[in-house]
């Protein structure tokens, strides 16, 4: 994987961009002038961000995810981690049939779905997931693998199916490995 230097993704124009930041040159980034990036993040080759995005630090995408922002968004807090080929959204169409949908066709004809997606600290979403419009992971839940999101979860719980449901509880050990990976961090 080759990534890009750290002068070509200045030369993008991200609205911020942290320090030691990886993106592949194979991903995809549309608007990067709304897009703030932080320290240590990284970003991995045929990923597709686009739109209102904030992406903490420490943060990975993975391989073959979309990152679908629109204009209400995607945040994303520290220690995050995107599975391969997770895909969220902050927008989507109405497919009950009462209105037209695609690109391509005029709002007017439309009634689309537009609503901020949070993913908090430490949460992990598993492979192939797809997390919808108006959702928020809390922090410490983890989504596993190819799991339908449509709803909040409550945090540090571990969630899969379609739709996700809260399955247990995850432990919170990682919390004191994040204090002490920090202080680590810091000496280097």
């Amino acid at each position: 994987m080759a990534y890009l230097s750290q002068k070509e993704m200045e030369k993008m124009g991200f609205r911020s961009l942290g320090k030691k930041v990886k993106i592949s040159d194979k991903a995809a980034i549309y608007n990067p002038e709304k897009i703030c990036i932080g320290n240590y993040s990284r970003i991995d080759d045929f990923c597709i961000i686009s739109g209102l995005i904030e992406i903490g630090d420490y943060c990975h995408v993975t391989p073959m995810c979309l990152i679908a922002g629109g204009e209400p968004g995607v945040i994303m807090a520290d220690f995050v981690t995107l599975a391969y080929g997770v895909k969220i959204f902050s927008q989507s169409d109405d497919y009950s049939g009462a209105s037209m949908v695609s690109s391509l066709v005029p709002k007017k004809f439309k009634k689309e779905t537009f609503s901020q997606v949070v993913i908090k600290k430490h949460v992990i979403i598993g492979t192939n997931s797809v997390v919808f419009p108006g959702v928020t992971v809390e922090e410490g839940c983890s989504i596993g693998a190819m799991s339908l999101v449509v709803k909040s979860t409550c945090s540090w719980g571990v969630y899969f199916g379609s739709p996700a449901k809260r399955k247990s509880e995850r432990i919170k050990d990682l919390l004191a490995l994040e204090v002490e990976f920090l202080l680590d961090n810091k000496k280097l």
